[in-house]
């Protein structure tokens, strides 16, 4: 029997998806604490390797992903990922390192380093260990609790000594000041602006590339050279970063770590003051998907802009700090 126009038609105007959202527009959005609420059961991998698991998304990379990647290494350049660590203070490094000489002697000399509060935050350039950094509601990945934090003195699991053998995979590198109407003429991103999930896809196209599990997505938005140039600001003048919805993106393409050269974060976020941070507490917290923050990519996109290729293989390997919620360190670009 034949179904009238009509009929058919009113059918597809009330089909709709599970939580109300049209199908014609499935694509979910994140712009208020419920968004971020639902974001965070839906983007779970709470269990998805194991009730112990300790990895999160770096399970992605498997023996065959590094592989892979080392094949990246065509001209054998290597270049640092990291930014000098800061050792005076400025509007965003509220925090520094002490480096204090030892005595000299015609036999030699060292020295101590001491950092006077955190790495965290928006200067030094760190992994996020897994576990423990951030939670919501009192809980981090996979449902550690925050009194057994509490109680080990530390991270009792996730920590960042779970990652001692390294990261080795691939990377892509997206240089958000190639997004039309993104970048000012002197080549930066300025404070505040938001880098969505349609934004990563359509780098993707300009850089040819495509995400893949395992890899390591990083974003450039030209913070080190606008601080050069500009001098340093605080964290309430704001800075580019992703969009909480990139976390869609993130699980889509079983990204594994994420990166950038400032707090990841956009700042301000567009979400209420009770969603603090929301970027990194779906990515650890959520999906256990560890973060690298306030990197340095100018010399790394200098190379992918000349050999107009933006993927490498990324290596990169904590200090092995029992119980430790991260850890400053060295990452490596090699085209």
């Amino acid at each position: 029997m034949r179904i009238p126009v009509i009929g058919l038609i009113v059918l597809i105007m009330t089909v709709s998806a599970p939580d109300g959202r049209s199908q014609s527009n499935t694509r979910p959005t994140i712009a208020n604490e419920e968004d971020f609420r639902r974001a965070m059961k839906e983007l779970s991998n709470w269990g998805r390797w194991g009730n112990d698991d300790e990895l999160g998304a770096a399970n992605l990379i498997t023996p065959a992903k590094r592989k892979q990647a080392v094949a990246l290494a065509k001209e054998g350049l290597p270049v640092s990922l990291a930014h000098d660590i800061v050792q005076e203070k400025a509007a965003d490094a509220p925090n520094i390192l002490e480096r204090v000489l030892g005595p000299v002697s015609p036999a030699g000399t060292g020295d101590r380093y001491q950092y006077t509060g955190t790495y965290h935050g928006i200067v030094h350039s760190h992994l996020d260990a897994v576990d423990c950094h951030m939670m919501v509601d009192g809980k981090g990945y996979n449902g550690r609790a925050m009194e057994d934090i509490v109680a080990a003195g530390g991270c009792p699991k996730g920590n960042i000594n779970v990652l001692k053998d390294g990261i080795v995979t691939r990377a892509v590198l997206f240089d958000a000041t190639r997004l039309p109407g993104k970048a000012t003429p002197q080549g930066w991103l300025e404070p505040g602006t938001a880098i969505n999930r349609e934004d990563l896809e359509a780098l993707e196209k300009l850089e040819h590339v495509k995400v893949s599990p395992g890899d390591v997505i990083l974003l450039y938005t030209g913070r080190w050279k606008r601080r050069a140039a500009l001098g340093a600001w605080p964290r309430e003048t704001g800075f580019a970063g992703y969009h909480a919805d990139v976390a869609y993106f993130i699980k889509e393409r079983g990204v594994s770590f994420i990166g950038g050269d400032g707090p990841n974060d956009v700042i301000p976020t567009g979400l209420p003051a009770s969603v603090p941070n929301p970027l990194h507490r779906l990515a650890l917290v959520a999906m256990g998907v560890s973060i690298f923050d306030n990197l340095d990519f100018e010399r790394a996109v200098e190379q992918a802009r000349r050999l107009n290729r933006y993927e490498f293989l990324f290596s990169a390997a904590p200090l092995r700090i029992a119980l430790g919620t991260g850890s400053p360190l060295n990452p490596l670009a090699i085209f």
